[in-house]
Order: C-alpha cells, then structure tokens, then sequence
C-alpha cells in the first residue's frame, strides 16, 4: 500500500501538475516599532533578513529531498501602518522600499504586509499608508500590499471603499507602462485572516506568533483526474472523490509545513486548503467546474458546481490536517486559469457570475482586468458589493481588479508567470458616483452581534 501511495503521489507531480504552491513565513515586525522612522526600517530589514535567512534554501532542500515542487518561497508582516504609525514619517514609501530590499536579499518571490486595516475606521498610520500606496507599488518589484475595509463585526467603512477606488485608479496609472501591474499587487477585502500564505492579500496577524510557517497548496490538476474517473456518478460520487483526494493533497502540504518549520526552527502554522490554479493548461479550477458537466464555467449551475468543490475540498483538508486556516476552498482568479479565461473569451463568463460565484469561493473577484476607463466610483461599487458578500455571508471575500489604461473590453493583458493574461472584462456602464460619495459606515448585519 504505501509504494502504491508513493506511485500514486509521483504521478500527481508529474501528470496532474501537483505542487506546493507557497511557503510563507511570517513576521511579526512589532518589536521594530520606533518613533524614528529610519531606525525603525533597520530593524525591520534586519529582523526580516535574520529570520528568513534560510527560508528558500530550506524549501530547495525540501523539494530536492522529497521531490514536491514548491513555486514560490514568501514573507508577511505585520500590516505596515501599525508600525509606521508611530513614527513621524508622513510618507510611508521607504517602508516598502524596505520590504521590496529584504525581499531581494533573502531571494524570496513576494513579500505582503504593505497594508491597513480600516474596517472601522482610519489612525494616522492607516491613512499615509493608503495614500502610499500607488507609489510604493510603483517603485518595488516584490511588495504587496492590502486593505480590509471590512468585517463581519464592524461592517463596510464606506470611506475607505470609495478611497480604495480611487488608489486602484492613481496605481493603475502610475504603472500604465506595465499596463497597470500595480494593481495585480493590491488586495481589497473584507474579513481578511491573519494566517493567509498567498498574495497579494497575505500579512501577519497580530494574534500571531512572532515567527511561522503557513504552507498554501494547489492541485487542480489532481481534481481534475479524480472527477474524471467518475464521470456520470452523482454528485455524491463526486463530492466523495474530491474529499479523499483532497485528504491526499493536504497531507502533503502539512508534511513540507512542518518539515520547514522543524528545519527553520520556528512553529508550523496552518495549511491553507484553497485549490490554486495557474496559466498552465491542465490546472485550472474553471475545468474541475465544467468535469462536472457545464459546457463552459459560467453557464448555469456553475456556482452550484463550485459550492461542492468548495465544500468537498475542506471536508477532505480537515481531516486531513489539524492545523488548517488561511481562506480555504477554491480560487477563481480570472488571469491565473485557463479555462476562466476562455470562459470569458467565449462569452459563458462576465463579471456578474463571477460576483455570484465569490460568494461561494475562497476569496472574490480576484484578478480581473476591466476597461481602462473605468471610473474610481465604478471600482468602489465593485468593492462595496463584494464587501457586503462577504460581511453578509461571514466570510472572506476580496477584489483584485486591475482598470488597465487604454485597455478595451475584449483586449488582453499580460501579467507575466503565475499571474497570467486578463481579459478585459465589460462592467455595467451605469454609474455609482452618487452611492459611494454618501461615505460612512454601511452597518454589521444582526447576526454580528454574538456575544
């Protein structure tokens, strides 16, 4: 049984495109607090740069020694306002540059933490940070950055979603060269996690050790196959199939998680079960949808089909792993999956059933490329509507949207590596000025009030 085990996983990495898809340690930057604002950046390049000295030749080693491919090796941080804030700094762009050097130093792919959160209201640390955001982007290769504007608990801070637009559109700009790359490095969500391994959206928590390792996996693929095998079962067949194939999948993440963590000397945080898909033809989630029997993702019964996976995935991940957290499920990430973006291509996909379909998955509208001339109101309302998805609903939800100028509905862009080439999807041409002008605070629904 296990050499059948062992054949089995061989042929996952090989045939189905099996990978761990992120390492990601976390930093806790609270002991780099500093009133002086360049002595607090040598501290962070400092404790960044000690602490994952070792981090992506350890994940070499692992993927030497065990043969699972591991795509990018990363760092979170304390969200960056809440160590800026005490500072007299009122340009937060060094912090990043900061970040973008140590990033460099220990050869890591991206660092997260370039963020705020603001879901019920703004300090002065919050407020620079957002307004430094275009340029930090701008001017750094590696740094992401994030900002919740909203939770369960606290509701919608509709000030801060109709400044989020407004930040989409000034980075979009200020990145038009790379047509609006920016943007691909900036999260917007509501009920964000603290222990979330992949970016844009990850930072550290400050509920959070000082240091861990949180491990994302991926696996489309290997689902794929799976469901292939049980073509014309019901679905209980399949959510069956998908759970003892996840289990499968999730015990391989915890392995590489705590094997890093024991090498790396720090504690091994969670697994994250979310199925990540990736340009590559035979990994996308959109396929896993259409196994089932759509003719392409987005056509009617998608967000059904998209509820089992999502289901079926975490029910196989909990048991497989008793350290499970980040978002969990599915990702729908339009540039980052084939079959999404022939769906969009083909007409079978618009931004309307992908809205629908976030409120089933991990996060939201997640790398989606619209018409350049979208206005920052527009953007705003997209925001304001996945932020109430996910307040309503209780769960993480999140915009990735990319306003590329001068780009049209039916052109492409091209992303680069994992992030792929977006389609530029049409919006409603109505506006929202109006609605996100009124600001405020869109209030939490009754079922917050649990205590």
């Amino acid at each position: 049984m296990e050499i059948t085990n062992i054949f089995e996983t061989v042929r996952m990495i090989e045939e189905e495109n099996l990978d761990i898809r992120t390492i990601t340690m976390g930093i806790s930057l609270l002991d780099c607090i500093d009133a002086d604002g360049e002595k607090a950046r040598q501290k962070i390049y400092d404790k960044i740069t000690t602490k994952a000295k070792e981090l992506v030749e350890v994940g070499k080693a692992i993927e030497m020694e065990y043969g699972i491919p591991i795509i990018h090796k990363r760092i979170s941080v304390t969200p960056i306002s809440l160590i800026a804030g005490a500072s007299s700094d009122n340009d937060y762009v060094a912090y990043a540059k900061t970040l973008d050097a140590a990033a460099k130093e220990v050869g890591v792919n991206f660092i997260g933490g370039f963020s705020a959160l603001v879901e019920k209201g703004y300090h002065k640390g919050d407020e620079i940070l957002i307004r430094s955001i275009p340029q930090a982007l701008a001017e750094t290769e590696r740094v992401c950055a994030s900002v919740n504007i909203g939770s369960t608990k606290a509701g919608i801070n509709m000030d801060a979603v109709r400044d989020m637009g407004e930040i989409i559109k000034e980075t979009a700009e200020l990145t038009a060269e790379a047509q609006g790359l920016g943007c691909a490095k900036l999260v917007v969500f509501a009920n964000a996690v603290e222990d979330n391994p992949f970016m844009a959206g990850a930072f550290h928590g400050v509920g959070e050790a000082d240091c861990v390792i949180n491990v994302g996996i991926s696996g489309p693929g290997v689902v794929k196959r799976a469901i292939e095998k049980v073509k014309g079962e019901p679905f209980d067949v399949i959510a069956e199939t998908v759970k003892k194939t996840a289990f499968k999948i999730t015990r391989m993440g915890q392995l590489v998680g705590q094997v890093a963590a024991e090498r790396l000397d720090v504690p091994f945080g969670i697994v994250d079960l979310s199925l990540a898909p990736t340009p590559a033809i035979g990994d996308s989630v959109g396929r896993i949808l259409e196994e089932m029997g759509l003719e392409r993702v987005g056509t009617h019964g998608t967000t059904a089909a998209l509820a089992l996976l999502n289901d079926a995935v975490k029910k196989g991940g909990v048991m497989a792993c008793g350290h499970v957290g980040g978002l969990s499920g599915a990702f729908i990430p339009v540039s980052e999956d084939e079959g999404m973006i022939e769906a969009v291509e083909l007409g079978a996909l618009n931004v309307e059933k992908l809205e629908a379909m976030t409120a089933i998955c991990s996060v939201g509208l997640d790398m989606v490329a619209v018409p350049g001339e979208t206005t920052a109101a527009t953007l705003s309302a997209i925001i304001a509507d996945e932020a109430a998805i996910g307040v309503t609903n209780h769960k993480t939800t999140a915009v990735r949207i990319i306003p590329a100028p001068g780009s049209k509905v039916g052109d492409r862009i091209e992303m680069g590596g994992l992030l792929g080439t977006a389609p530029v999807m049409a919006v409603n041409p109505f506006g929202s000025e109006e609605f996100i002008q009124r600001g405020g605070r869109i209030p939490a629904p009754l079922h917050s009030f649990k205590n």
